[in-house]
């Protein structure tokens, strides 16, 4: 028996166009009108992830391969079998949305999705956000032909009434059953989870078939030049503003993977952050915001007008769009093997240089680590600069141990010959508050720097005595040369050397803190920050 028909559902609405599914989440009131033609949605309580509600079921083989512990937490079967009774009898006789897809635009690395959900607005996000068999050039299979490497249900009215019996975080769930190939979402209704849980499967997936899956946008050149390349970074520090090239077109915003004939999106469209979003300074977002568009959780004014900048309701408001919206989108949604991987970090400590190259041992070393900074003011009680940090720039979805990325980023970089950097966006001449924030105009000179190979090519100092970066001689189309050394842009010689030792040991503590001291991952610090007791 089929999963469908273990729901006992009364009606499927399946593979909806988008002239189909706006018909249906207006008259079911799901969403509202704005005067651009996207339609809004309020996500309800939740609206942002809940990455403490995520579980995988323990089940052999994949018990053994997990990365238990931190954001992958265990759950047994009874208690996943006993939360999916509570979906045949909520949705028995209702009517469900049925949306059948791809992951990935690689042919050879693509995998079957199929999302069942109690929403027409998930269907809409999911026609958004996934491939729909089109893209390939093929035509739906039937209901019963299509056979899925994974069905997610989801159904936000449902709450799990037994959480606290059962020892859980709370009546939210997000549970992953790799050997039944079956994942539950409910009591919330926000689509990342959705989205999320996806990419979360493919970084399970792909290191199997030694496939990269990657947390970062991707750029494609045009012309004679067409090599792709990656920028990874945490939120803040300037990888959508960074990618947005108008001489290059966008492969995709977020996620990736990187296979044997190159890098690819594993999505179809893009999903970002609208609060105050101005059409002066990220236009190409502001314009993708039109018909098939979907915002969440922003407030609408007179006439149907959206406030980008009421964040009443939450500061994460959100628009998801098919890529085609963005004016340089690349139509293949695929890249060459990347000539240059880009590691961008915001330092708010103001002690990193503007541009490192790095060894395949450092990348290693600064992927497992994918440090950034958050500044005073961003969040309560923050004071001063804060070191954060998230392994492989995506720790919530990583499934294996970080050890497992690092190695295939390793692999993959020296088999396409592929140049690796360190990119500081964030502070010079001092830590915030004191020093000023890298000049944007000065960033785009180092990454067209980088892409046009020019850093490939030139001379560099021996490495810093604390950090062990290696920063270039000089960078030819770089208007403000001085800024390549950090310790020369501060006043107080004394102070940079203090604080950049300050920064060397809380890289020591991450490491340790996470457990990679102990792990397989512990012979790379050697290529990381000197720390000090």
């Amino acid at each position: 028996m089929s999963i469908l028909e273990k729901l006992g559902v009364a009606e499927i609405f399946r593979n909806l166009s988008f002239e189909q599914v706006r018909k249906h989440e207006l008259q079911s009131g799901e969403v509202v009108l704005a005067d651009n033609g996207a339609v809004v949605v309020d996500t309800g309580i939740y609206t942002g992830r809940s990455p403490k509600d995520k579980y995988f079921v323990e089940r052999e083989p994949s018990r053994s391969k997990i990365d238990w512990g931190g954001f992958n937490q265990p759950v047994s079967p009874q208690i996943f079998d006993e939360i999916f009774e509570l979906f045949p009898k909520y949705l028995a006789n209702k009517n469900v949305y049925v949306f059948d897809g791809y992951i990935g635009t690689s042919k050879r690395s693509k995998k079957k999705v199929r999302v069942i959900s109690e929403r027409a607005w998930i269907h809409h996000f999911c026609l958004n956000m996934l491939l729909v068999p089109e893209k390939f050039g093929e035509s739906y299979p039937t209901l019963d032909s299509f056979t899925p490497d994974f069905t997610w249900i989801h159904c936000p009215s449902i709450h799990n009434p037994k959480w606290q019996e059962q020892k859980l975080n709370s009546d939210v769930f997000v549970m992953i059953d790799l050997e039944r190939k079956m994942g539950l979402i409910g009591g919330t209704e926000y689509s990342g989870e959705v989205k999320k849980g996806c990419f979360t499967l493919m970084n399970y997936w792909l290191p199997e078939e030694k496939i990269l899956p990657m947390h970062c946008s991707a750029t494609r050149g045009r012309g004679p030049v067409e090599e792709s390349v990656l920028y990874f970074g945490l939120s803040g520090t300037g990888k959508t503003t960074l990618s947005a090239d108008p001489d290059r077109n966008l492969i995709g915003d977020d996620e990736h993977g990187w296979d044997n004939d190159g890098v690819f999106n594993f999505e179809g469209g893009c999903y970002a952050k609208v609060i105050n979003l101005d059409p002066s300074s990220e236009p190409d977002i502001y314009n993708a915001i039109k018909e098939n568009a979907i915002l969440e959780n922003v407030i609408l004014v007179d006439n149907n007008k959206v406030d980008y900048s009421d964040g009443s309701k939450t500061e994460n408001t959100r628009v998801s769009y098919p890529i085609e919206h963005i004016r340089n989108w690349e139509p293949s949604r695929r890249g060459t093997h990347p000539h240059a991987v880009i590691f961008l970090a915001c330092d708010a400590f103001g002690v990193l240089p503007p541009v490192a190259k790095l060894t395949p041992e450092q990348a290693m070393y600064h992927f497992v680590q994918g440090y950034s900074a958050k500044v005073a003011g961003t969040e309560r009680g923050v004071k001063e600069p804060q070191a954060t940090f998230s392994h492989c720039f995506g720790a919530p979805f990583m499934v294996h141990s970080p050890r497992v990325y690092a190695d295939l980023l390793r692999e993959k970089i020296l088999k396409h010959n592929s140049h690796v950097y360190l990119v500081n966006t964030g502070w010079t001449g001092g830590p915030y508050g004191v020093g000023q924030r890298m000049k944007l105009r000065l960033t785009r000179q180092i990454i067209s720097a980088i892409i046009s190979n020019e850093l490939a090519n030139v001379e560099y100092n021996e490495p810093d005595p604390i950090f062990q970066l290696r920063t270039p001689k000089y960078v030819a189309r770089l208007e403000d040369p001085s800024i390549l050394d950090p310790r020369s842009s501060w006043k107080n010689p004394k102070e940079y050397e203090q604080t950049a030792q300050k920064l060397a040991n809380m890289f020591h503590e991450n490491f340790v803190k996470k457990g990679f001291a102990s792990g397989p991952e512990k012979e790379l610090e050697k290529y990381g920050p000197r720390w000090k007791d």
